[in-house]
């Protein structure tokens, strides 16, 4: 069953996200670049004086297991890049049309 994964981070991190991607061989994707949030260890990212930094939202429509791999990826990611604020989810997907 197909899945789609959301991964947030932080606009600082996004060569090691998109490596993480490829190393998935995962071609497929669409991000969202200077988005806005706030993580419980990472902080809050406005794009601003007051709180700077953005976010990146990029989302993967995948088979299962490719999913549950770049989730994995994402983990050891976690561990490596600590405060920069970086989260995989992985949502149901209905169809792919």
């Amino acid at each position: 069953m197909p899945k789609m994964v959301m991964v947030a981070y932080n606009e600082a991190v996004d060569m090691e996200v998109m490596e993480a991607l490829e190393n998935c061989c995962l071609k497929n994707y669409t991000k969202v670049m200077g988005v806005f949030g706030r993580g419980e260890t990472s902080g809050t990212h406005l794009g601003n004086d007051v709180w700077p930094g953005r976010n990146n939202l990029l989302y993967v429509a995948c088979e299962d297991k490719a999913a549950k791999q770049l989730v994995s990826i994402v983990k050891e990611l976690r561990k490596k890049l600590g405060k920069e604020g970086i989260k995989a989810f992985i949502l149901p997907l209905e169809e792919i049309t």
